[in-house]
């Protein structure tokens, strides 16, 4: 049995997918606990309603990033997890963060990465007129939006799209993708082969030995 956190700072929407899926599939996975860097943050109730710990680390209460990363980092070590996964969690994390859960913590990026990395994704993409567009789960590296890709999905760009329908259509597809990567993690079944992602077939038997490994 896997365990996940996730880490969430609004509403997480990617991560009420996650929870639903895992209910609904079965998953081989137990989600341990949502973490949130702001007490406001409305997932919190969802996850609570649904049986899942929560705690709040507020990164306004620590001096300096590194200070908050270790204070998040203690906790979430807590629990032991398998996986972290980055739900629509706003901090900008450091190398030593990251380096601590490399090859197990996840992220969803709201654009065909390696194109638009950073903020206001769908504007970049209406502003140079791509064809599509989409997101990226990917796994996390200290280079902001980069890393070993898991999945992408891809929605077309329309004549008359706002930033707000264009968004909309690529959140749709995240709620798809970001599940069912998730469970090709607790499944075994992905493998990193330097900067690219290996996907096993899906008879891949689950053991509780970590099968992601950094290379």
């Amino acid at each position: 049995m896997r365990s996940i956190v996730i880490l969430i700072s609004g509403r997480g929407s990617n991560m009420e997918a996650i929870v639903r899926a895992a209910a609904a599939e079965q998953w081989p996975a137990r989600i341990c606990a949502v973490i949130s860097n702001r007490a406001d943050a409305s997932g919190l109730a969802f996850a609570q309603a649904h049986g899942i710990a929560t705690e709040v680390v507020a990164n306004r209460d620590y001096a300096s990033r590194d200070q908050f990363d270790a204070a998040l980092r203690e906790r979430i070590d807590a629990y032991r997890p398998d996986l972290v996964v980055l739900a629509g969690f706003m901090r900008i994390l450091t190398t030593p963060f990251v380096d601590h859960y490399r090859g197990r913590m996840l992220n969803i990026h709201p654009s065909l990465l390696p194109s638009f990395p950073g903020m206001a994704t769908h504007r970049q993409a209406l502003a140079v007129g791509v064809k599509l567009h989409g997101a990226t789960v990917h796994f996390v590296t200290p280079d902001l939006d980069h890393g070993p890709i898991v999945a992408q999905a891809c929605v077309p760009v329309l004549e008359d799209d706002s930033e707000e329908a264009l968004a909309a259509r690529v959140l749709e597809q995240e709620h798809l993708i970001y599940p069912r990567a998730v469970r090709w993690f607790v499944q075994g079944r992905l493998a990193l082969q330097g900067a690219s992602v290996r996907l096993a077939a899906a008879d891949t038997v689950v053991t509780d030995t970590p099968s992601v490994i950094a290379i």
